[in-house]
């Protein structure tokens, strides 16, 4: 069975969009997924899968709104794949904190075109840096001060985005190895 982690953007924020972690275990079990457990109640979970990346997205997706009535997007990565991200990060292991890494999981490799035009925004005194499905970040502030959102990334690279802070990331891939 192929270890695998699914990201969901923006459930549990600030009361809005609630889903409970044990609720979206039971979704993903009754798809059939095995080994499943959450981590922290935004949205990450790990499990064990045979089943595509996109049809796992298109899946939960589907499932959730059927439940809950409102679309969340989802991001699968499979264990090969966060380790690649975490092993490719430009700015971890340098003189950055950890607490200023952030990770954005991009549905989907951007576009030649929109790729060359984000690297012409001036995001300083953050800094970003595009490899394949991943937007590394390094905030010298706060994320939620940073002009590097998932929204602006969504809106540049016309792709679905999602992200999470470097300790998350390590935390996933921790458990994805478990």
């Amino acid at each position: 069975m192929n270890r695998k982690i699914a990201i969901l953007r923006g459930i549990n924020v600030g009361g809005k969009r609630k889903i409970l972690m044990a609720d979206l275990k039971s979704i993903c079990e009754k798809l059939g997924l095995k080994k499943v457990t959450t981590y922290i109640q935004s949205g990450n979970l790990i499990f064990e899968s045979e089943k595509s990346n996109s049809e796992l997205e298109n899946e939960l997706e589907k499932a959730i709104s059927e439940k809950y009535g409102f679309d969340v997007p989802v991001i699968v990565r499979m264990q090969k794949e966060l380790e690649h991200s975490i092993k490719n990060n430009p700015f971890f292991g340098k003189d950055a904190d950890i607490n200023q890494l952030h990770l954005t999981f991009l549905k989907e490799k951007p576009n030649k075109v929109n790729f060359d035009k984000i690297l012409n925004f001036n995001c300083d005194p953050d800094n970003f840096k595009i490899i394949d499905k991943d937007v590394f970040i390094f905030c010298t502030g706060k994320y939620h001060e940073s002009k590097l959102t998932n929204n602006f990334f969504e809106k540049q690279l016309k792709v679905g985005a999602t992200t999470r802070n470097w300790k998350t990331v390590l935390k996933l891939f921790e458990l994805i190895n478990n």
